[in-house]
């Protein structure tokens, strides 16, 4: 082999192939969640709303199934997080988790017009995911157990005060069309970017896209070198 030579396995992999986003178990884990959140916001689109519920009919069941989803949603996410397989999942929460100087810049944009406040977040060097990944992250875990704890509550209302249960009731209606906003807000803009939604199907996004809208990323992933791109390409 001739001096400089560059093996044109390690090209491929890092140019062609693009970069690994999301590696199986993030994967699997969105959509089961999905399909959970899905089957809460219909179910309990069909127990609030009475005529709704006239259509559907056998509301034991449907509340048996509002249940069983709500308690199951945790699950998933605990069962993915553990162990050897949840490696890039921990790594992603610990990207989610720590807040920098352009993810405030990326809120401070937010009164622009748009047309400035696109070219200013252009220019940012942002991580894995922007400041609003992060703030819809945050949301989702706090809410999630809030409604998790007042649904436990409306079911096992027994040993709670009617003070307690009308609390509960206010908080999970409210909290809940909350989440349906964000949700419908969340898929709205997975739609305008279809490159990233189907990174969350494939698990590989181009370069091109992750040097416009994660800079900072690709180059961790770079400097990560060969080896490390194709080490996470097995957990495809």
């Amino acid at each position: 082999m001739s001096a400089g030579h560059t093996p044109p396995a390690a090209t491929d992999t890092r140019t062609d192939a693009g970069v690994l986003r999301f590696d199986r178990i993030e994967r699997m884990l969105h959509w089961v969640n999905a399909t959970l959140f899905a089957v809460l916001v219909l179910t309990g689109a069909a127990l609030y709303f009475t005529p709704l519920m006239a259509l559907v009919g056998r509301r034991l069941l449907v509340e048996e199934i509002h249940l069983g989803a709500g308690l199951a949603l945790p699950v998933p996410f605990l069962v993915a997080v553990a162990g050897r397989w949840g490696r890039g999942l921990r790594r992603d929460l610990s990207r989610l988790n720590r807040w920098t100087e352009p993810d405030r810049r990326w809120f401070r944009a937010l009164p622009q017009p748009r047309s400035v406040r696109r070219h200013t977040r252009a220019a940012l060097r942002l991580g894995k995911f922007n400041a609003g990944q992060k703030l819809n992250a945050a949301f989702t875990a706090g809410g999630g157990l809030v409604m998790l704890a007042s649904g436990c509550m409306l079911h096992w209302f027994t040993p709670f005060p009617l003070s307690w249960r009308a609390g509960a009731t206010f908080v999970h209606n409210w909290l809940a069309l909350v989440f349906f906003l964000v949700i419908i807000g969340h898929v709205s803009l997975a739609l305008r970017d279809r490159e990233a939604l189907w990174s969350m199907v494939r698990g590989r996004i181009s370069r091109a896209w992750a040097r416009t809208h994660a800079p900072a990323w690709l180059d961790e992933v770079d400097a990560e070198g060969p080896s490390a791109v194709a080490g996470r390409s097995v957990e495809e």
